[in-house]
């Protein structure tokens, strides 16, 4: 006969098996009704044009494209004397006196307006410029002078070009002044239209009193 401490081993095993069967399984149940466990914080995605929303507003907007116009708008009230000085990185590769030898680069004196790739004395002009055709127009330079290589894929110009439009309206507005007669500054950019206003509206007669 069995004394009660065999019992009780008995009723304690029977109870650690059951545990081990149940609990497990209660867990699984639980933790399936519940979904995929995730962080506390999820990262903002990018919309559509790359730029994530800040605390949930609107799309952070991109730098803005280069327009030259934005540059030839600046020229008529841009400082040649500022421009002469930012041309000084310049100098090194191209004259700016008329009559002057060109050097690494063409002579830019009378170069606003002048045919691409026209200058007789140099010889280093690289394919493109000469099949480029046009003229120098403020455009043509604004553009040339912002990113070289963009506006002239396999130019042998090595700058990397002015990025600010206040420094390079300057510099063009000194490159006209290289010039017996300097063109005519670019005409200023046309104001925007007004909004027509709301027609106005007739106002209702009173009624006559009774």
């Amino acid at each position: 006969m069995m004394d009660s401490f065999e019992l009780n081993k008995i009723a304690g095993g029977v109870l650690l098996a059951l545990l081990l069967i149940f609990v497990p399984k209660t867990l699984i149940n639980e933790l399936s009704h519940h979904g995929p466990v995730t962080g506390g914080f999820t990262l903002p995605q990018p919309d559509g044009d790359g730029a994530a929303p800040a605390d949930g507003g609107a799309p952070v907007a991109g730098p803005k494209a280069f327009d030259p116009a934005d540059v030839v708008a600046l020229v008529g009230d841009a400082s040649p004397d500022d421009g002469k000085a930012a041309f000084r990185a310049c100098a090194a590769c191209h004259s700016a006196d008329k009559g002057a030898a060109s050097k690494a680069g063409p002579n830019l004196y009378g170069v606003l307006g002048r045919a691409l790739g026209s200058v007789g004395d140099f010889g280093g002009y690289s394919d493109v410029i000469k099949s480029k055709g046009g003229e120098w127009s403020y455009e043509a330079l604004a553009e040339f002078l912002h990113a070289p290589r963009g506006y002239l894929p396999g130019t042998r110009m090595v700058f990397n070009g002015v990025s600010d439009n206040a420094t390079l309206a300057d510099l063009i507005a000194y490159l006209r002044s290289l010039a017996d007669s300097p063109a005519p500054l670019p005409a200023p950019a046309a104001a925007a239209p007004a909004e027509d206003a709301p027609a106005a509206v007739p106002e209702t007669p009173a009624a006559p009193a009774p």
